[in-house]
Order: structure tokens, then C-alpha cells, then sequence
């Protein structure tokens, strides 16, 4: 029997190695758009993804408010930066592999599947090109601690489509288009040009990701009637234990599909001023 895309995202799932499992997703995601190109698409089908994916035994993962604050001015510093960026890229791997197997019982279209397949496969060469950075800087991932922040939100919207797309990569993906500039303008100054490549790569990609967040949410909007914006501001609300924080990316939330309107109502009074 054909092996579906529902069970090959669960395999992704279930290996606990970082390199190993970025390799997973290279093939699987080869192999789906391989299959896209012919008459015969491989079949989206049913499995069961665990609660929680695999990891390694390392990092050691702490509570957030646990996990030491990082003075990027030192190069050790750098390095846990480049580290937290790599536990939040193979948090994304398993992110979107998971949201493939999670909710084939949502009759969806085969682009739902097509972007959320690329874009788990590009987290895997973020990850990989982190770890490559890491490793050329003395150290590697798992080295430090880490904390399991990501992996709530899943936790949180195991049993709600919108709202894994309001808050993973409409919320926490998009973040990333916030913090990553001045990242960039980090590692420019300090002259770090295999870590300056790889962030610009991420940069670039992860426009697409909240994009893809941005579509589909939309489009569950339009197939059942709601008001994007309201349905938005519900769910975040419902499942986002966090506040959202400016400044803002306008110019690259708007590329992804993120008006201001979206995000701005759910900023504290406080920090609007």
C-alpha cells in the first residue's frame, strides 16, 4: 500500500534526532511534490500524531522565564542566540508536519497541503543551516537550555484548525519577521557572515510561512462565513498565553496578509502609546 502523506508527517513526528529528522522532511517533501508532478498525487490519508513530538535528550528544556537572558555582545551570547533560533526552527519542522496529520478529518484543498508541506521542509534547512552555524562557532544544538513555548500553542489548539493557524504562524511566526531585522544588523556588525546568511535565508522564507497562515485562515473564514478579523482577535484571545508586543513589521505582515487591524487591537492599552 502507498505510504500517505499523513503517515509519512508522523514519522517526521516520531524521530527524536535533529539532523535525522530534518532529513526526514527533505525526503517526505520531496517525495509529495514528486508525486504532485504526475497523475497519481500521493494520498493525504489518516494517522495519529503523538501529543508531542520526539526530541533529543538535549537541550534540557526549562521554563521560559528560566532560561538565561542572552547578552549578545559577547560571542557566547551569539551562540545562544543562533541556539534559541534552532530550537524554534525544529519546533517549526514538527509544527507543520503536525498540523498535515492533525487534521486530515478537515477536508482541505491539495495547496493546503502543498504549502504546508514546503514550508516544513524549508524549517528543516533553517534548522540544519543554524546547527551548521553553531557547529562552526564551537558549539552545537542541545549544547544549551532551551524551553518548550512553541509546543504549547500546539498543545493548546490540538483540536482547532483556526485556531493553530491564528497562533502559530499568525501570531508566533510572525513574530519572527519583527525580531529578525535587528538580528540581522547583529550579526552585520560583528562581522558573522556564515550566521548573517543563514538569518537572511530565514528572513525571506518565513514571509511565506505567516502568508500561509494568513490563507488558509482567510479561507476557512470564507467557506464558513465568519469575519476574518473578528474570528482573529476570538481565537487569539482563546489561545495565545502571551501578550503581542510592539514594534511591528508592518511592511512584511502586510506581504504576508496581516493588516494592522489584525494585530494592533490585541496590543496592551499600556503599550500603545
Amino acid at each position: 500500500m502507498t505510504e500517505t502523506l499523513a503517515e509519512r508527517a508522523v514519522a517526521v513526528l516520531t524521530c527524536g534526532d535533529g539532523r535525522a529528522k530534518t532529513a526526514l522532511a527533505h525526503q517526505h517533501a520531496a517525495a509529495w511534490r514528486a508525486a504532485r508532478a504526475t497523475d497519481t498525487p500521493m494520498p493525504i490519508g489518516q494517522a495519529t500524531p503523538p501529543a508531542r513530538p520526539a526530541r533529543p535528550e538535549k537541550p534540557d528544556l526549562l521554563d521560559p522565564r528560566e532560561v538565561p537572558r542572552r547578552r549578545t555582545g559577547s560571542p557566547m551570547g551569539r551562540i545562544a542566540l543562533l541556539h534559541a533560533l534552532a530550537h524554534i526552527e525544529l519546533n517549526a519542522v514538527d509544527l507543520h508536519w503536525d498540523i498535515i496529520a492533525r487534521f486530515t478529518d478537515h477536508p482541505m484543498p491539495l495547496g493546503f497541503y502543498d504549502d504546508w508541506v514546503k514550508a516544513a521542509d524549508e524549517e528543516a534547512k533553517h534548522f540544519n543551516l543554524l546547527c551548521d552555524v553553531l557547529e562552526a562557532m564551537g558549539s552545537f544544538y542541545g549544547a544549551l537550555p532551551a524551553h518548550a513555548f512553541m509546543w504549547q500553542a500546539a498543545e493548546d489548539t490540538a483540536e482547532d484548525l483556526m485556531g493553530r493557524l491564528a497562533v502559530v504562524p499568525m501570531v508566533l511566526e510572525a513574530r519572527g519577521l519583527d525580531v529578525t531585522p535587528d538580528m540581522i544588523t547583529l550579526f552585520e556588525r560583528h562581522k558573522e557572515t556564515a550566521a548573517l546568511a543563514a538569518l537572511r535565508t530565514i528572513y525571506a522564507e518565513e514571509v511565506g510561512h505567516v502568508a500561509y497562515g494568513s490563507k488558509w485562515f482567510n479561507w476557512l473564514c470564507g467557506r464558513d462565513g465568519l469575519d476574518p478579523k473578528d474570528a482573529f482577535h476570538a481565537l487569539v484571545r482563546k489561545y495565545f498565553h502571551g501578550t503581542l508586543k510592539p514594534p511591528f513589521n508592518e511592511e512584511k505582515r502586510a506581504e504576508a496578509g496581516l493588516p494592522p487591524d489584525f494585530y494592533w487591537p490585541l496590543v496592551d492599552a499600556k503599550l500603545q502609546k
